[in-house]
């Protein structure tokens, strides 16, 4: 559990430069995302985020962390999150979710994406996807509200409605100079209203939803991370920076302006400066 104290509040030229993590970050993603089809293996869409961090000047935030041996986690189906890219080959109607961290000049930025391969094979795995989706997005716009932190959770969860289960045990987290730090961002309500959000407050937004329960094991590689009954899962994330005149998302290419509006959420000018 994070401790409320450890907060690390950022100023707007840390946050301008937590920018540069961040769109590297979505830069790798692009790529992967442009790499996904049926055929290739997990271990390629390693190589090529790799590939785009090292040109960008960055470094990959996962690999080596806590002896994570990979850039990208890459999570099909059933897996939630922590896959460990390797050889296995991704098939027509897989469920892949990709989480990467970038850090350029010690500043990270962290995102997530979950996507079908080639065409569904059952319409309820793209729904999973677009609702998750769509937590995300709530949850995000919820912090322009500045009311407290686990306002996100019970965003996420008024989105999802009931339609889907929300894993238990794992959350988004503060980030800037670490990639994990304080405040814990839970997505799911809770009576405790966690800290005040207010500006230089920069954190990771996540839910990670199944099609069926929210428990879930770790495999005896102590890393990945799979959904006890079996059902497929999916996982977005982005790192989003609290700022005196709304929100900026540092690892959406817009920052978040589209999303944004449509929520009535406000963009950050700092995101256009």
């Amino acid at each position: 559990m994070f401790h409320r104290e450890r907060i690390e509040w950022k100023t707007p030229e840390q946050v301008r430069r937590m920018r540069t993590a961040g769109l590297l970050t979505a830069a790798a993603l692009e790529r992967v995302r442009a790499e996904l089809r049926p055929g290739i293996t997990t271990a390629h869409l390693d190589a090529v985020a790799a590939e785009v961090i090292r040109d960008g000047g960055g470094r990959a935030s996962f690999l080596g962390y806590h002896g994570y041996p990979a850039t990208l986690c890459v999570s099909v189906n059933e897996v939630v999150v922590h896959g460990i890219p390797g050889e296995r080959v991704i098939a027509e109607g897989d469920v892949v979710s990709v989480d990467c961290g970038a850090v350029v000049d010690g500043w990270h930025g962290d995102s997530a994406f979950t996507a079908v391969v080639g065409s569904p094979l059952d319409q309820a795995d793209a729904e999973l996807i677009e609702l998750t989706r769509q937590a995300m997005w709530g949850g995000i716009a919820a912090l322009d509200a500045r009311g407290r932190l686990n306002d996100v959770g019970a965003a996420v969860e008024d989105a999802v409605d009931g339609r889907l289960g929300i894993v238990d045990g794992y959350t988004g987290h503060g980030i800037g100079t670490e990639m994990h730090q304080a405040p814990e961002v839970l997505n799911y309500r809770v009576r405790e209203r966690g800290p005040k959000v207010k500006p230089g407050l920069v954190v990771a937004v996540e839910p990670m939803c199944t099609r069926g329960g929210e428990d879930t094991d770790v495999l005896g590689d102590d890393w990945t991370v799979v959904t006890r009954d079996g059902t497929r899962a999916a996982h977005w994330e982005h790192t989003v920076a609290v700022l005196e005149d709304g929100l900026w998302v540092l690892t959406a290419p817009d920052g978040g302006a589209e999303e944004l509006a449509r929520r009535g959420a406000r963009l950050s000018g700092l995101a256009s400066a």
